[in-house]
């Protein structure tokens, strides 16, 4: 039996590790490209997608006629719908763990150079200042407490590369109740007590816009927040606004609201640090992601297990 698998959207150097793949299961691949209605066109009659940003709405899924499987590359599945694939009988998968140790290192170094005003520094020196009076003041790690928005695999990694620093550590998550070695609270009460505060929640209906005006404000001034999880989880204007005047002392941004950002939003605003949505990145991560991705197809067709169903 012969399979058609589509890539909707390729963003890789090339898709040739999925094609082996799915070659010995008899599947060809095919990259779609052109507008919506063309990958449409193409995806239509399908057994099964890659796919990573191309939005997969209920409209796009009416389309797919004989469509077993939607593989996500990456982590979050924000743009495809899961109801209305679970309706027409389409199994999503991600890949949940491809990037785990990338994301977490990003994160820190991110929150670290915040806490120690490495930009700061950069920014002083370059402009010929010199001495502590350029990033005072600093305090010790041991002396701060660090809040985690969410306590998945990123989550958990990102606290277990600051502990060594000797960081508290408070994190917010509906859905635990309890974990070891931290403490778990309510959102409100993690902004007022944390001294930096790391995003790693899913993007749904409940957490999109989670961190606005109101939120920015029960953090402390001397605070950082930092966000390598999804861009709409945080309102970006109260944000800059909150930079600009001094209530909230840095923050660092890997992710955005809209991708790419406008980057004279960013004008001015000397006390934010931004990375352009690199911090899933490593050559062995993507080629994990692709492997993964396309084991799930293999698996879908040849009617074995799923290893990430989400539907």
């Amino acid at each position: 039996m012969s399979y058609k698998v589509v890539v909707t959207d390729q963003v890789f150097p090339d898709v040739e590790r999925e094609r082996a793949l799915l070659a010995e299961v008899g599947a060809t691949l095919e990259v779609a490209d052109g507008d919506r209605s063309a990958v449409l066109a193409k995806a239509a009659d399908a057994d099964a997608l890659l796919t990573t940003y191309f939005a997969m709405d209920d409209q796009a899924i009416a389309h797919l006629t004989k469509c077993r499987l939607i593989a996500r590359y990456g982590i979050g599945a924000d743009n495809i719908d899961l109801a209305a694939a679970r309706a027409a009988g389409i199994s999503v998968t991600n890949v949940p763990d491809y990037c785990v140790d990338e994301v977490a290192a990003h994160t820190v170094a991110l929150l670290l150079s915040l806490l120690r005003k490495l930009p700061a520094g950069d920014r002083a020196m370059r402009a010929g200042g010199w001495g502590v009076a350029t990033v005072r003041p600093i305090r010790r790690f041991d002396d701060l407490t660090v809040g985690l928005v969410g306590y998945g695999r990123i989550g958990r990694r990102v606290t277990e590369i600051l502990a060594p620093f000797g960081f508290s550590f408070l994190v917010h998550d509906p859905y635990l109740q309890s974990e070891a070695g931290v403490e778990l609270v309510e959102l409100d009460d993690l902004l007022r007590r944390s001294d930096a505060v790391s995003l790693h929640s899913p993007l749904t209906e409940e957490t999109r816009g989670l961190i606005g005006a109101d939120e920015l404000a029960m953090m402390q001034p001397r605070a950082v927040l930092v966000n390598t999880s999804r861009g709409p989880l945080i309102q970006l204007d109260p944000l800059l606004d909150a930079l600009r005047g001094g209530r909230l002392a840095a923050a660092g941004l890997d992710v955005f609201e809209q991708e790419p950002p406008d980057a004279e939003r960013f004008a001015g605003v000397d006390n934010l640090l931004v990375t352009p949505h690199v911090a899933f990145y490593s050559e062995d991560a993507i080629a994990e992601s692709q492997t993964k991705a396309a084991t799930q197809v293999v698996r879908a067709l040849t009617d074995q297990p799923l290893d990430y169903l989400l539907n």
